[in-house]
């Protein structure tokens, strides 16, 4: 038993010892790449406060330029929460799809561009490991415009002028909400990071991230119109980073 104590006592003395050696704040320049079913760099600027005497929290806000590229056919789904939960609140996070009032939006290739303020969580195991998630919370989306069809095959939904096909261009405001409710392209990271050197460290995840194009014509569901898709995609992601 007193063996036992004893390790825990140098395990927590060494703990300690380390986690005195973390940085109250630093500001990192960060390069990601993730890939799958299309190509998507991110490149960010996150600046991060430590929280606590041992600074192995810390919080953060960043910016964030996130792009992504797709030459293979793409399905959009209808992206109003109102639509496709019934809700535009807290409550479409848990509420089931309404398949009636979902359609698709098919696109050939898809370049769209996301420019966002985001909010980071991080905490570190040790001096050099950390795991964090971030978000995107606010921006504009841009790029160029696509020709897209609407897929309905089981609602038989044309758009409003009777055609089946529309241009499309991404979606100007991004906005995090909740879920559905969000609104225009947001990327996502959980992440573990390791520091290769005091400045420049490696990170790996996953980036989740939400695409969404506006059609230039509008569908009637129901008394609603819609002309809001969005493209979800759950890609492995790493990265560089400089701390400064």
């Amino acid at each position: 038993m007193k063996k036992i104590i004893l390790c825990l006592l140098v395990s927590f003395l060494t703990f300690d010892i380390t986690a005195q050696g973390l940085d109250k704040s630093y500001k990192t320049l960060d390069l990601a790449l993730a890939g799958g079913n299309g190509f998507s760099p991110a490149l960010s600027y996150t600046k991060m406060y430590g929280i606590g005497k041992s600074n192995r929290f810390k919080l953060g806000y960043g910016v964030r330029l996130t792009s992504f590229f797709s030459n293979s056919s793409t399905d959009f789904r209808t992206a109003p929460a109102k639509l496709t939960s019934g809700s535009a609140s807290f409550a479409a996070l848990f509420a089931e799809d309404i398949v009636a009032n979902i359609d698709t939006f098919r696109l050939k290739s898809i370049q769209s561009n996301t420019l966002n303020i985001s909010i980071n969580l991080q905490y570190a195991l040790s001096q050099k490991l950390e795991v964090g998630f971030n978000i995107d919370a606010l921006g504009v989306a841009f790029g160029g415009k696509q020709t897209g069809d609407i897929v309905s095959v089981k609602n038989k939904r044309k758009f409003i002028d009777g055609s089946t096909q529309s241009t499309a261009s991404p979606s100007g405001l991004n906005l995090l909400l909740v879920s559905d409710s969000d609104i225009g392209g947001l990327n996502s990271e959980l992440y573990g990071r390791y520091w290769v050197s005091d400045k420049i460290g490696i990170r790996a995840g996953v980036s989740f991230l939400f695409v969404e194009y506006m059609t230039d014509k509008n569908v009637k569901v129901n008394t609603d119109d819609n002309n809001r898709w969005r493209y979800k995609s759950l890609l492995p992601m790493v990265a560089v980073s400089y701390k400064f």
